[in-house]
């Protein structure tokens, strides 16, 4: 049949490119460089040596060796575990999307400013209104989701190409701007070793967890192992180039930021702000005004769009389609006569509502809400790359009992080591990632409203999924 011929048709290219687009984006450069400035060259290398090349070889082992789990980590988890442990890594790849799906809008309205206006001034809008604004967009999109409307799935795959492609345009004309425009280099002594070596005090440390929230997720790509040619050979092969080419944009574009902005003296606003800034300012030096600056904004917008409506509905999907009756309660698992999950939509709806919320009553300022925000989603976000090292050390344990034709490692205790390390960095990071970026002596109270958050947060949206299987069990023993 030919249909089935045309099942295997990604090869190793196919995948590397899959992968990149969906984990990668010019705001990955953007936000590290912000926290860190130049010195995020050597953090850069550092990550990628001691953590994602790994990373993406335990995933490629992963991959080959469960050739037809569909469901991604929880369907490893499953694999090498309990359906319990699976659970958990199912509800961990859902409820870290909560406080990404709050985020979200504020992105939707910074493109919409950059679009209409022609600048940033939008961060000086109070925190309040623009939270309100944001509650409404998310709600708009959660009653679209709820109704099935599922059309711009098109739109984002437009629109995630066009981003991949100013990405790369950004580094090129980033790179390029001072020999073919005469534009000056805002950094000062680029050419010197010194500026890039990090001082490695508790203050870098704590900027880790961004770097990690940079280049996770190279697991989402699992589900395409099945549909691979070869998928022993081809997928690990592909996540060896993903790692390079991630390696090559983050450098690049490192350098680029460090030669349109000033390394030294950062602004305060870079991580809402910079992209379009950057944009703006690479279209005065090729004199074509805010042009890069409007299509970055549109293909932006239209991208987190896509986002937002897609991380709404996929994550629960995957959480609730295969959901056991031991672990779920079936009223969350209920669902409407057009197959969507009614009341996972609604607990999606409260969970966020309170993230975009509360924090608007401590945080003042529409920026530094921002800040902590994306901040928070890079201490959360990696909590479900916990769940692929847990499953690679477990796998580890009984190698004997599974077959891979691609081996990251192949002796066991080094393979469950590797994959240790990888489990204690990403939850280091984690940990030290809640320590609030804003400056204590400056706004303490502003300090310590933000801890109690970054703690709070991922305590209790990881604490509410050791509620549900309490209440499905006893649901069942009320049935007999």
């Amino acid at each position: 049949m030919p249909e089935q011929k045309n099942t295997k048709q990604l090869f190793w290219y196919n995948i590397a490119l899959l992968a990149f687009v969906s984990v990668w984006g010019l705001g990955n450069v953007v936000n590290n460089f912000a926290q860190e400035g130049l010195v995020v060259v050597v953090s850069w290398v550092l990550i990628m040596i001691l953590y994602f090349v790994p990373y993406t070889l335990m995933v490629g082992q992963m991959g080959a060796t469960f050739k037809d789990a569909e469901g991604g980590v929880s369907s490893w988890i499953k694999e090498v575990s309990t359906k319990r442990l699976a659970y958990f890594a199912a509800w961990t790849y859902w409820v870290v999307h909560v406080p990404y799906l709050a985020q979200k809008p504020q992105a939707i309205l910074i493109a919409g400013s950059w679009l209409f206006q022609g600048n940033g001034n939008f961060i000086n809008v109070s925190s309040k209104i623009v939270q309100s604004l944001c509650l409404v967009i998310f709600l708009i999109f959660l009653y679209l989701a709820s109704r099935g409307i599922t059309t711009l799935n098109r739109i984002g795959s437009i629109a995630g190409m066009s981003m991949f492609i100013m990405s790369i345009l950004f580094i090129v004309l980033g790179l390029s701007a001072p020999a073919m425009t005469g534009s000056s280099i805002a950094t000062a002594n680029m050419n010197h070793l010194g500026t890039y070596i990090p001082k490695f005090d508790f203050k870098y440390f704590t900027t880790i967890s961004m770097l990690v929230f940079a280049v996770g997720g190279a697991e989402k790509i699992s589900p395409y192992v099945n549909k691979t040619k070869n998928p022993a050979k081809n997928f690990p092969k592909g996540m060896i180039a993903l790692a390079i080419m991630v390696v090559v944009s983050a450098l690049m574009g490192s350098f680029a930021m460090g030669m349109i902005f000033d390394a030294k003296h950062i602004p305060a606003d870079l991580m809402a702000n910079g992209a379009y800034v950057a944009f703006q300012r690479l279209g005065n030096f090729y004199h074509v005004g805010n042009a890069l600056m409007i299509i970055y904004a549109i293909a932006n917008a239209m991208a987190t769009i896509a986002a937002l409506a897609v991380s709404i509905d996929a994550p629960l999907r995957i959480l609730l389609d295969d959901a056991d009756p031991k672990f779920v309660p079936a009223a969350l698992r209920k669902k409407s006569a057009d197959g969507a999950p009614i009341n996972g939509y609604k607990l999606t709806g409260i969970l966020v509502s309170v993230i975009i919320i509360i924090p608007a009553l401590g945080i003042n300022g529409t920026n530094n809400l921002y800040n902590w925000l994306l901040n928070l989603n890079s201490v959360v976000m990696p909590l479900r790359y916990l769940w692929v090292f847990l499953a690679f050390m477990l796998l580890n344990k009984h190698l004997d009992k599974f077959h891979s034709d691609y081996m990251f490692v192949k002796n066991s205790k080094f393979g469950f080591i590797a994959g240790l390390w990888c489990f204690v960095f990403t939850a280091f990071a984690c940990l030290l990632g809640m320590v609030p970026k804003v400056d204590y002596v400056a706004n303490p109270s502003t300090w310590w409203f933000q801890l109690v958050l970054n703690i709070a947060m991922p305590i209790f949206l990881i604490g509410l999924g050791f509620i549900l299987p309490a209440i499905a069990k006893r649901q069942n023993e009320e049935l007999g």
